[in-house]
């Protein structure tokens, strides 16, 4: 190889291993709620579209996980929908970056289109067990929850007040699995977030109040919860920035276009 050859395979190879460092990606993990998980993963999508050094990372496991989470730094955002966050949480910096109704769901068919409060309570504590009893067909509940530590179903719990889960429940480990469940059965009635309905499920009226955007911002609805994001110490470098992509107009948007109330 002549000498010529040589030093432009240096200059070549130089280059590259230059090129192949500046591409070197900055990552931020977020994890926690199930039900703003699809939300944060299409934000996440938009936000890495202008920050091709950037890969951002959702993962779910619940609001309890996204409290601990941001506590140990096993994910520098950790994300939760809790009307009232655990003691721990006031050692994080939080910000509330959207507000969701939880709706109460049932299968398209069930002839039930309004239940009130304490007959929310009584179905979900196992007093009432058949839709008979509250305006529906002679058949059974199948009441469908989530599990301890869902912050779904503590702002539930916590909003409807004097809720002792029913040792019938069947439970379920994510929105998601709420609704292809009620979705399956006839009988079923779960919550979830309002940004997760579908035509396969149908939402009820609570105390003859609608789970809308419009009942939400009249302060009609009751079941509504606060979606925070949380970060040990003061949020720093990506993570402020894609904070702060969330709570800008483009981000704020795509949470209203996807069914979530935004708080700007």
């Amino acid at each position: 190889m002549k000498r010529g050859d040589i030093v432009f395979f240096i200059v070549c190879l130089l280059a590259v291993l230059v090129w192949g460092c500046g591409k070197n990606k900055l990552s931020v993990t977020l994890a926690g709620s199930t039900a703003f998980q699809p939300f944060a993963e299409n934000l996440a999508e938009q936000y890495m579209k202008t920050h091709p050094d950037v890969t951002i990372t959702v993962q779910g496991g619940g609001s309890a996980v996204g409290v601990q989470s941001a506590i140990s730094g096993a994910a520098q955002i950790g994300m939760a929908d809790l009307v009232i966050l655990p003691d721990e949480a006031k050692a994080l910096t939080t910000t509330i970056v959207a507000r969701d109704g939880i709706a109460l769901v049932v299968h398209p068919s069930n002839p039930v289109t309004n239940l009130t409060s304490q007959q929310v309570r009584d179905i979900f504590n196992g007093k009432i067990k058949n839709w008979k009893e509250a305006g529906g067909s002679d058949v059974p509940i199948t009441v469908v929850s989530r599990e301890a530590g869902s912050g779904t179903r503590s702002s539930f719990e916590q909003i409807m007040k004097d809720i002792h889960l029913t040792k019938d429940a069947l439970i379920q480990d994510s929105n998601g699995t709420i609704r292809e469940t009620v979705a399956n059965d006839a009988n079923a009635i779960g919550y979830l977030s309002h940004g997760l309905l579908n035509e396969k499920i149908k939402a009820i009226k609570i105390d003859g109040q609608e789970c809308t955007i419009e009942s939400i911002v009249a302060g009609k609805y009751i079941l509504v919860r606060p979606i925070y994001l949380l970060v040990k110490g003061a949020p720093e470098g990506e993570i402020k920035n894609f904070i702060d992509y969330v709570l800008s107009s483009e981000g704020q948007q795509t949470i209203k276009a996807k069914g979530l109330i935004p708080v700007k």
